[in-house]
Parts: structure tokens; C-alpha cells; sequence
């Protein structure tokens, strides 16, 4: 079987789990960091060589505070879980906006925990906007700090998003030019091993051709 050397996974639905299982939308948040364990450590056996976790967007800012303040929390919760792992860990987000959690600041420089392993990047307070600007600026001057987007992750290979939503809502637009999309109906807090063992035989399934 041909494996992704990156995945990249949008988590969503958290919110429409929590209402239909009779809880307020911000509920739904921390119900998704044990499927991110877990997908991380199935993601690191079967040999992925990259992961990027899709945390929250510079819009998703926007929403009630306490839907904010719980996604943020889940975001922090997520990374310093994760970063208890053998792995080269790094967030990704902007850092000069009062949004982005002080809290993850350290994690900003792509580090080794542990033994070091399998590269997962984590987009926090992430706006593809601001990405591009950046990475235009990275190319352009010598000088500009190498930390502030995404200039060390590489092209996806497969996108997989929960929730039944198709589409890529910003997601790392210079990253995912020729990536495959698999969509998953069931929402994050529902996920199962399974979703990514049929996401996996679907992209086996794919006529790579990178445009040639």
C-alpha cells in the first residue's frame, strides 16, 4: 500500500456533537483531544512522516467567547499532550495578535521532545492570508524571522476532514495544491481507527500524478 508521507487533518464538528448530545456548543471542544492522541499515535506506527493538526483561524476568533476561550484551552491542552511524545513538534500561528495563547509562544520554534520521530505542526490562531504574507516576505528577505508561518512544512499529500463540510476552509493554501481531499461525515469526538484505515485505502485508490 502507498502510504502519505503527510496527512493533514480539519477536526471538525465539535460543536454540532455537543448539541446533539444535548450539551452547549463549546462543550465539544475538549471531547476532541483524545481522538487527536489517538490518531497521532496511529498515525506514527503505520510510518506517516508528517501531521498537521488544524487547530483554529484567525476567523474562528470571532466566535462567542466561550467558544473561544474552550477552543483555545483545547488547542494548549492538544499540544503540551502531544508534546509529551517522541516528536518534532512546532506550532504555527500568529504570534502578534493578542489572540494567540502566551501559552504556546515556546512551542512557536519547531522542537524535538524526546526522542524526536514523526514532524507534527499545529495551526493555532492560523489565517492563510497572514501565511502568505509571511512566506512572501521569508523568500524576499534574509533577515525575517524564519518562525512566523508556515516555511518548514511540506506539501500534503492527504487531506482528511470530519464533519461532512466540503471544503478546506484556509487550510494551508500553498501546502495543499495537490493534495487529496477525503471527507469523513462523523463528527471529530466520534472519530474511530477506522476512519483513517478507510482514508488511507481510498488515497492507495488515487492516481498521483502531481499535475504531469
Amino acid at each position: 500500500m502507498r502510504i502519505p508521507k503527510h496527512i493533514g487533518i480539519i477536526p471538525d464538528g465539535n460543536r454540532r456533537w455537543a448539541e446533539e448530545n444535548g450539551l452547549s456548543k463549546e462543550k465539544g471542544y475538549e471531547k476532541g483531544l483524545e481522538p487527536g492522541l489517538r490518531l497521532f499515535k496511529m498515525c506514527k506506527d503505520i510510518g506517516i512522516k508528517e501531521l498537521t493538526f488544524y487547530g483554529f483561524t484567525i476567523d474562528n476568533t470571532k466566535r462567542p467567547k466561550e467558544q473561544y476561550n474552550a477552543f483555545v484551552k483545547a488547542c494548549i491542552d492538544a499540544v503540551k499532550l502531544i508534546s509529551k511524545e517522541d516528536v518534532s513538534l512546532r506550532v504555527i500561528g500568529n504570534t502578534s495578535s493578542p489572540m494567540f495563547p502566551v501559552e504556546l509562544i515556546p512551542y512557536t520554534k519547531r522542537t524535538l521532545f524526546g526522542k524526536g520521530g514523526i514532524k507534527v505542526n499545529f495551526l493555532v490562531n492560523y489565517g492563510w492570508h497572514w501565511d502568505l504574507l509571511n512566506l512572501y516576505k521569508a523568500k524576499s528577505s534574509k533577515t525575517i524571522n524564519k518562525h512566523i508561518c508556515s516555511d518548514d512544512v511540506s506539501r500534503i499529500d492527504l487531506i482528511i476532514r470530519w464533519g461532512g463540510r466540503r471544503r478546506l476552509s484556509g487550510f494551508l493554501p500553498v501546502q495543499t495544491i495537490y493534495s487529496d481531499f477525503y471527507v469523513i461525515d462523523s463528527y471529530w469526538p466520534d472519530f474511530k481507527e477506522e476512519h483513517l484505515y478507510q482514508a488511507l485505502e481510498w488515497y492507495n485508490q488515487q492516481d498521483i500524478t502531481l499535475g504531469g
